[in-house]
């Protein structure tokens, strides 16, 4: 956009009181955790309703047998109990990080839910850590970013980088 239209913009802005919000303004809100899914999926309490989460960004190896869990095994070039019990890890890993009852804040991007109509968030711990980050971090994780929810990219990709030594 050239300079022209962003002055225009601006000066229309002004005129009318109208604010224009950042493109990635942090839509955040309080949720509370039932419980652990899988290693990339919680179940939540969010607006009082029960509800799965699933982390933005991120990928976890399947620790049930599944359609999903053939696609890891024939990507990976491992076999089906190895990706089994890599995914039963990552869980085990989020269950240790995050517990019932824990309050965490939701951050959404783009898109809020999936076609399976689960909730799309970045997940922040009380301590302020984000869940997603961390679970790359640990080695249970890869980055998986599917746009249009790009807004942390480049962190998980650093965080896999550092997780495996780079």
């Amino acid at each position: 956009m050239n300079n022209r239209w962003v002055k225009w913009i601006a000066v229309c802005a002004m005129v009318f009181g109208v604010w224009v919000a950042p493109i990635h303004a942090a839509i955040t809100e309080n949720a509370t955790v039932i419980g652990v899914v899988d290693g990339d999926t919680l179940r939540i309490r969010y607006n009082k309703h029960r509800e799965y989460v699933r982390l933005i960004g991120v990928d976890t190896p399947e620790c049930r047998r599944n359609d999903k869990l053939m696609r890891d095994v024939y990507r990976s070039k491992q076999d089906v109990n190895t990706v089994l019990a890599l995914g039963l890890a990552a869980k085990r890993h989020l269950e240790q990080t995050v517990k019932a009852n824990d309050v965490i804040i939701l951050e959404f991007d783009v898109q809020k839910r999936d076609r399976y109509r689960r909730l799309l968030a970045y997940v922040y711990l009380p301590d302020g850590r984000m869940l997603n980050e961390e679970i790359v971090l640990s080695g249970h994780a890869m980055p998986l970013t599917i746009p249009p929810n790009v807004k942390h990219e480049d962190r998980f990709i650093d965080a896999f980088r550092k997780a495996r030594g780079r």
